[in-house]
């Protein structure tokens, strides 16, 4: 089948996730679908967020902030952190927090998987901040563990995809990277 030019929008899924940060002294938390890891040594992510939200202000404020990973079963309460601001609404009660080593970066408990990281970079981008953060810990629920590595199926993330604005969840098992491809021949 031949290719068709159908625009210059995102086609990429990617996951969602939910940044912690405080503003004021306050817990928020923002859902987030522009988030990567983007170095492996030392380990740090980097997310894209529009100027005009609230969140950024608490980056700003503490150089720090949480990078919450969803399971299905936060649909709701995750969509809802997306949809309203925090500017005109306390989120900091959505969620039960708890705190690592930077203190200033609160953690959601009912995630199964969260991070803490310290701002290592803001890039200005037209529209957006790209925050660059080090990953500083990782928090995990023993049950989405299994033999020392993530148990994705357990942690069941939740993936966005554009333009058709749809939540998702993780597939069935395709293959093993770094290993798949062993036996072609170009």
């Amino acid at each position: 089948m031949e290719k068709q030019q159908i625009g210059n929008n995102f086609f990429i899924p990617m996951p969602v996730v939910l940044m912690g940060t405080q503003v004021n002294g306050k817990d928020n938390f923002m859902a987030v679908g522009w988030c990567a890891r983007v170095n492996g040594n030392p380990p740090m992510i980097a997310c894209g967020i529009a100027k005009n939200h609230y969140t950024p202000r608490g980056v700003e404020e503490n150089k720090t902030f949480s990078i919450n990973i969803p399971s299905s079963g936060l649909l709701e309460k995750t969509d809802y952190c997306g949809i309203v601001s925090g500017a005109s609404t306390d989120k900091s009660k959505v969620f039960s927090v708890f705190f690592g080593g930077l203190k200033t970066a609160p953690m959601i408990n009912e995630c199964p998987v969260t991070l803490e990281c310290r701002l290592v970079q803001d890039v200005s981008l037209p529209t957006h901040h790209l925050f660059i953060g080090e990953i500083a810990g990782v928090y995990a629920d023993g049950k989405v563990i299994r033999d020392g590595k993530p148990d994705f199926p357990a942690i069941d993330p939740l993936f966005l995809t554009m333009p058709d604005n749809r939540y998702w969840t993780l597939g069935k098992h395709a293959g093993d990277a770094w290993s798949a491809g062993k036996n072609f021949r170009a």
